[in-house]
């Protein structure tokens, strides 16, 4: 009796020892982020970084998140990976004031001053509506739209007038191209930001190649902190078109991916 007692015991102090430990080692994440907060306002840069990648290695994410570790970064002088976490934060929230304008300000600090492609008129309008709301509100346009468009599909078949029939015909279609667009624009945003196809740069300098090889013709360079695109993957290289057009083949330790 003694002895199943004493066992007991022990296993009760373990399991308590175990919470304990728990508690200690792994806090909830908001208070990390507390704590990662607290290190930067008092300018232990370094101590708030690890903190946030604390949070990070959990599976866990917001554009908060991501913009904290950006000025973190940024206040560590390391401009890579502050572009690249601003960029993070930017791809969950687009139209953040601060994080566009700290992304912007950092961008002024790489070498690389490269001249984007114009864009025609269609794309740019494209691009206005896809920044304006992110996945899941162009989702919930994409139902309510098409709600409203079974309401005057119903108009149209059931309606007894020339006038109603006519009035429904033309506010179906034109609620057809709301629901087909806002559909569309959610599909694209949710998934940009499920797939890496954009990188920057972390090598201070790269030759960027004709081919996937270090034997290759040598095209242009480019410098840490420019953000590429990725079109392919090779044995370790990476395809990569800059804002320009030009493209080309470098290794892929050379960047990570937004």
């Amino acid at each position: 009796m003694m002895k199943r007692r004493s066992i007991t015991i022990v296993l009760l102090l373990l399991f308590a020892v175990s919470i304990i430990r728990a508690g200690t080692v792994s806090p909830p994440a908001d208070s990390l982020f507390k704590i990662a907060n607290n290190a930067y306002n008092e300018g232990l840069y370094d101590s708030a970084v690890a903190t946030y990648h604390r949070i990070l290695d959990r599976g866990l994410e917001s554009a908060n998140l991501y913009y904290n570790l950006g000025n973190a970064y940024f206040k560590s002088n390391d401009i890579p990976s502050a572009i690249l976490y601003y960029e993070k934060a930017k791809k969950l929230n687009p139209r953040d004031e601060d994080i566009n304008y700290n992304l912007a300000l950092t961008n002024t600090m790489i070498v690389d001053k490269i001249e984007k492609l114009p864009e025609m008129f269609y794309k740019k309008w494209w691009n206005y509506f896809y920044n304006l709301f992110d996945a899941d509100v162009w989702a919930v346009v994409s139902i309510v739209s098409f709600a409203v468009l079974v309401l005057f599909t119903g108009m149209f078949v059931l309606g007894n007038s020339r006038k109603t029939k006519r009035l429904a015909f033309f506010l179906g279609l034109l609620v057809l191209l709301v629901t087909a667009t806002s559909f569309g624009l959610a599909s694209q945003k949710y998934y940009y930001g499920k797939t890496h196809t954009e990188a920057i740069i972390f090598t201070p300098v790269v030759t960027v190649k004709s081919s996937p090889s270090a034997n290759a013709v040598d095209l242009f360079v480019i410098h840490e902190g420019s953000k590429v695109k990725i079109l392919d993957r090779v044995d370790g290289w990476v395809k990569i078109r800059i804002q320009n057009g030009s493209i080309g083949w470098l290794p892929g330790e050379d960047l990570k991916e937004i």
